[in-house]
């Protein structure tokens, strides 16, 4: 049977991450298993606009790589929704702009699809830290807050209930049956830094499709840029305490059985075993240890205070968000072909 096709779709807002976006785009070019397209999505900002139309105006005519306008209000479901009505082929891959793909990232993605139960494939995200090395208070178990692949993942290839939106991939047909990203709950640009979009879509997608099969596999691969700003206790807080907001509106959305049901081992099991190990590597003398410990306490409060004052919102109306509408464009042409 022949491989499925596959989009690649990067959301892009801002010319400060010019570089990064480069090299997003040639990590896509140098795949050993080539993408159909790469969709390069700009969120109202013209001047980034026109830039990218001038830097890629070669591949645009060849439809290797094509720079289009967020159809959509301003924030990062929108921008996917745009790349994903916008879209040729019968996998939609999502890449951070600030990340770079190994080689096989693909290869590994489109195998995924072998079992046509397969609706969603994602990735490991490795981080690369703007200080050359990880902080020694940041734990492991929190690499979520950097959009990263944190501890308590499961390694190899395996069922998940939900991907991580900087590294994922869907089956066509996965937006036909659930819609798009939700727009109210992720991010929009610099603002509140929000989550969870990817995380309702899923739980979306497993309720009008139950046998839906979602699959982590760590060999598809994407190393992600940590700024310095990122490294910072304050963002950290920051980001914790938005999660908790988010997950507020994802438990409104989907109840909060499927809405925090991985949640619950991870707080329960995952984060009270990483406190032991920063405890014991305190007494041991090691760096960081007492830090790392203290940092997931801190973590889980804000998250939890987060929640709670998300869940206040949402009950008065404060705070809503809606299922995103793919916007007209040649969604459905693809088709759904072979497997690898």
């Amino acid at each position: 049977m022949n491989e499925p096709t596959v989009s690649v779709v990067i959301c892009v807002y801002t010319e400060d991450r010019w570089e990064d976006i480069l090299a997003a785009v040639s990590s896509v070019r140098a795949q050993s298993r080539p993408a159909l397209e790469t969709l390069l999505v700009v969120d109202h900002n013209q001047a980034l606009l026109e830039r990218l139309t001038r830097e890629y105006k070669e591949h645009q005519e060849s439809g290797e790589v094509r720079v289009l306008a967020n159809a959509g209000p301003r924030g990062l479901s929108a921008g996917r929704n745009t790349g994903i009505a916008a879209s040729y082929g019968e996998i939609i891959a999502f890449l951070d702009d600030d990340a770079v793909a190994e080689r096989d990232w693909l290869r590994y993605f489109a195998r995924g699809y072998a079992d046509p139960r397969v609706m969603a494939v994602g990735g490991r995200t490795v981080p690369v830290w703007a200080s050359g090395r990880r902080p020694a208070w940041f734990p492991e178990e929190f690499d979520w807050v950097v959009g990263c692949a944190y501890k308590g993942l499961p390694g190899g290839v395996a069922e998940v209930r939900n991907v991580l939106g900087g590294n994922a991939s869907f089956r066509r047909s996965a937006f036909d049956a659930a819609g798009g990203f939700a727009t109210g709950i992720g991010r929009d640009g610099d603002k509140r830094p929000l989550g969870c979009e990817e995380t309702e879509l899923c739980i979306r997608l497993s309720r009008a499709r139950p046998e839906a099969v979602l699959l982590l596999d760590d060999r598809a691969v994407i190393h992600h840029r940590v700024p310095d700003a990122r490294e910072r206790f304050g963002y950290f807080r920051a980001r914790t305490y938005a999660e908790g907001l988010s997950k507020a509106l994802v438990a409104r959305s989907v109840g909060a059985g499927k809405g925090l049901e991985s949640e619950r081992r991870y707080t329960t099991r995952v984060l009270p075993a990483g406190v032991a190990r920063g405890l014991r590597d305190a007494l041991l003398g090691r760096a960081g240890g007492a830090g790392r410990a203290g940092a997931i306490a801190v973590g889980v409060a804000a998250a939890a205070g987060g929640y709670v004052v998300g869940s206040v919102r949402a009950r008065r109306g404060e705070v809503t968000f809606s299922v995103g509408e793919i916007p007209g464009g040649p969604v459905g042409k693809g088709g759904e072909g072979g497997s690898s």
